[in-house]
């Protein structure tokens, strides 16, 4: 007979305990571990089984198929997704509580009309509540079926019955399975209800998207196993109070990874925005000190986005250092440098950093503007308004070269900048001709004496 016994297992990061602890010694959260059973079996020795019907073959003996695809509606979300997406995927969708998950699906469950039946399974709401948010929406596509059910059985039975083109599980942490002894949301249920969902829907070719909760660190809540099963992760980002949506693609088998896609959120549900850059940068009317346009890189698409720094004398005796949208310790580094190399003293000022519109941006060739916007900010002088900063700054006060700066010298020509001030070493391999005063600095005393902050 088969022997059981009972672990306990982080529901934040998945490590197992032989016993219950308050704080998990791999993620250090706290409360975090669930008990689960496990059964051994006494024949767990190495078994050699006949594969006869199922040899090795040469990789090159198999025949590629091109794969399918199927359009969302969304020309942003198709391009995170590689171009639409793909027949028989498994991509898992997360994102804070009120960011507009549910929003975006039911739209593209909107989008593929008449591709076939829609299966949108919920847990968290009921079938009025989903119907009041459609009507919202102004969706009228007749064939989405909807069922509230929590109970994994009787939501692979519903999809083998109706065998749709696209299953919606909104969410996975409602979904839990009788023989599991565990409760809903924790990591093997989580686990287990994942790979139940893949074996039923890859089977059948059927488009699945799988809608996950996030924890405070802004991970998708349940094990790491979870983002490995699937094909496709997708984040939504973005400040609840703000307009702004950032579909961000973290994992794609089926194309590249860190793509992005904006929308904004609307009466009328998620729209997209097909020029991010000119969004972000449409408000700024004046030139005021402290303010600079850069470029930044995500996925294949340069972003000309605005930064925006603040000084100010402090009235404590540890000076303040506030970034949103970046990392606190490279702006805390990038001061270092500014003190130590520019002879800024910024020891007894508070610096704030903004990154407009709420994106957060962790690509180091905005590093040479955000020293230059603090120092314009210190000296109380404006930094050309047609002007673009594109660089990374190392320790010594150097600037250092950054890759595809022909896509980001394209997109500020294209939105009508004159200047654009670029590490030297990117300058020298240039080959197009730009519409672009195009200034090559070497430093960070060179590119602020060619502001005129030095």
């Amino acid at each position: 007979m088969a022997k059981s016994k009972t672990i306990f297992v982080c529901n934040e990061c998945g490590n197992e305990s032989s016993k219950w602890l308050g704080r998990c010694p791999a993620c250090n959260s706290w409360n975090s571990f669930f008990e689960q059973k496990i059964v051994e079996s006494k024949n767990s020795g190495l078994k050699v089984k006949d594969n006869k019907g199922n040899l090795p073959q040469k990789l090159n003996s198999y025949q590629a198929k091109e794969t399918l695809r199927t359009s969302t509606g969304f020309g942003e979300l198709d391009r995170v997704l590689g171009g639409g997406l793909v027949k028989g995927s498994l991509v898992l969708l997360g994102g804070e509580p009120g960011i507009g998950k549910s929003t975006l699906i039911l739209q593209i469950c909107e989008k593929v009309k008449g591709e076939g039946n829609v299966l949108y399974v919920s847990g968290e709401e009921s079938a009025e509540q989903i119907k009041l948010r459609a009507d919202r929406l102004g969706i009228k596509n007749e064939y989405i079926m909807f069922l509230g059910e929590t109970d994994i059985d009787v939501v692979n039975q519903a999809i083998i019955d109706l065998n749709p083109k696209l299953v919606i599980i909104d969410s996975i942490q409602t979904m839990y399975s009788e023989e599991i002894s565990a409760a809903a949301g924790s990591v093997s249920q989580v686990r287990e209800i994942t790979s139940q969902i893949m074996r039923v829907c890859k089977s059948r070719a059927i488009t699945t998207i799988i809608i996950g909760h996030v924890t405070k660190e802004g991970n998708i809540a349940g094990p790491r196993v979870l983002e490995h099963m699937v094909d496709t992760v997708l984040y939504l980002e973005g400040e609840r109070y703000f307009s702004y949506r950032i579909l961000r693609g973290v994992k794609n088998r089926f194309g590249s990874t860190n793509e992005i896609g904006m929308f904004e959120m609307r009466e009328e549900g998620m729209c997209e925005i097909l020029n991010p850059s000119d969004i972000l940068i449409s408000e700024r009317d004046d030139n005021p000190a402290g303010s600079c346009i850069v470029s930044s890189m995500e996925g294949t698409r340069p972003i000309l986005v605005e930064l925006q720094a603040l000084t100010s004398q402090t009235i404590y005796g540890y000076p303040k250092r506030t970034a949103n949208g970046i990392d606190y310790n490279r702006l805390a580094l990038l001061i270092a440098v500014l003190e130590k190399k520019a002879g800024l003293m910024l020891g007894s000022q508070d610096v704030y950093l903004n990154v407009v519109g709420g994106l957060k941006i962790n690509e180091p060739s905005i590093d040479l503007g955000i020293m230059l916007a603090t120092a314009s900010s210190f000296k109380n002088i404006s930094i050309p308004k047609d002007m673009v900063i594109i660089g990374e700054v190392g320790l010594t006060g150097e600037v250092r070269r950054i890759n595809l700066i022909e896509k980001r010298l394209k997109e500020a020509e294209k939105l009508g900048f004159k200047t654009c001030i670029i590490p030297e070493s990117n300058k020298k391999v240039l080959k197009d001709n730009y519409k672009l005063d195009i200034i090559g600095v070497r430093n960070i005393n060179e590119a602020m004496k060619k502001i005129g902050l030095k």
